[in-house]
């Protein structure tokens, strides 16, 4: 017994060099531009203002604005000291927000990047936040992993509704494109693989939730035509159609969870980032795969499109950029084919996480 102990923690230990070693001489590509950051990349936005700017949450607890086309980081937004998961901007994009392990919304003034009011309520882990303005007020949406979604009025930091329907935490929240602001309904992703609907001002909450997925839906993102795409734990990506009841009439295959996903309307592709490591290119009418742009060498944790642009993040610290510019992504395309590559459950203790989650909470705790 002691022999096949010793021999089973020399083949886990050679197994953990190997892994170092790979992700060590991976880690020297220069694929997609990386910019460097000192820590960990939970989430990523768009900043409107300046197209050539996005917003990063990270585990050290601040928010960084970086330039992707000079690959300088522009301003710093501290004073959290747990890890960020998500981040997102107000209505008028003057004040910044992002969604902290310590259980509140941390907020900044995007001007003078001093902390503002903090939106708290919750009783775990924030893991999603997004703000619109309806009904002439601007309105700060969270989720979390007590499996709760807020509504905060974000001038006063009044709660306003408090949803309930999930068994388990909030992954993603989105608001529907198409409901006018009287009937705002705000979409939630959860790690019970439902997709679930509530009216922001009321009404009927007891639509009954959409279950597209095997586990853990991570994201959603709306299409131009309305439809709801899905990333999942289950391994796959789907596309969920408005006019047929949601149900799927695609489903992208990948080897290990599907973190985000995006489309880019004007190429008709949809892209993914996978734990694989990998950004995949996916033809949105057929559903094959187009390409895979190989570059992280962590987990990939977000995508954001800027223009013809899709920016990567991840656990290895760095922000990627693709393009899908038909030239650029044609290129990259011939260069896979022609040339060398450089690529080469839920648990009970209470605390409404699942088991990839506890794993994200330890890696991030070991940092």
């Amino acid at each position: 017994m002691t022999t096949s102990t010793h021999r089973d923690h020399f083949f886990q230990t050679s197994a953990s060099l190997d892994e170092q070693e790979r992700k060590q001489a991976k880690s020297q590509n220069s694929n997609g531009n990386p910019i460097k950051l000192k820590s960990k990349i939970l989430a990523v936005c768009a900043d409107p203002v300046n197209q050539s700017s996005v917003y990063v949450a990270l585990s050290s607890g601040a928010v960084r604005r970086v330039n992707i086309e000079t690959g300088e980081p522009t301003a710093l937004f501290a004073g959290p000291v747990a890890p960020l998961t998500s981040v997102c901007l107000s209505p008028d994009h003057k004040q910044l927000f992002a969604g902290c392990w310590d259980k509140s919304v941390w907020s900044w003034d995007i001007a003078s990047g001093k902390p503002g009011r903090k939106y708290e309520g919750h009783t775990d882990f924030v893991k999603s936040v997004t703000a619109a303005r309806l009904r002439g007020e601007d309105l700060l949406i969270t989720g979390a992993a007590d499996a709760q979604v807020l509504v905060f009025n974000i001038a006063n930091g009044e709660r306003l509704e408090t949803f309930k329907g999930h068994a388990r935490g909030i992954q993603d929240l989105i608001l529907d494109p198409e409901a006018e602001d009287s009937k705002a309904t705000v979409f939630s992703a959860g790690s019970d693989r439902e997709i679930r609907q509530f009216s922001i001002f009321g009404g009927d909450h007891s639509t009954e939730p959409l279950l597209p997925h095997d586990t853990s839906i991570y994201k959603l993102f709306f299409d131009n035509d309305g439809d709801l795409w899905t990333a999942s734990a289950d391994k796959t990506a789907k596309c969920l159609v408005r006019e047929n009841g949601w149900k799927a009439n695609m489903t992208l295959e990948h080897p290990d969870f599907v973190r985000d996903v995006v489309v880019y309307e004007q190429g008709g592709w949809v892209v993914t980032a996978c734990r694989d490591e990998e950004v995949r290119v996916w033809n949105r009418s057929t559903g094959e795969l187009h390409h895979t742009f190989s570059g992280h060498f962590e987990e990939v944790t977000g995508l954001v499109l800027v223009g013809s642009t899709v920016v990567s993040v991840g656990i290895d610290a760095t922000i990627r950029r693709w393009s899908l510019r038909a030239d650029e992504l044609q290129r990259a395309v011939e260069l896979v084919k022609n040339g060398p590559s450089e690529t080469t459950e839920e648990t009970n203790d209470g605390t409404m996480l699942t088991e990839e989650e506890e794993r994200e909470l330890a890696e991030l705790m070991d940092e």
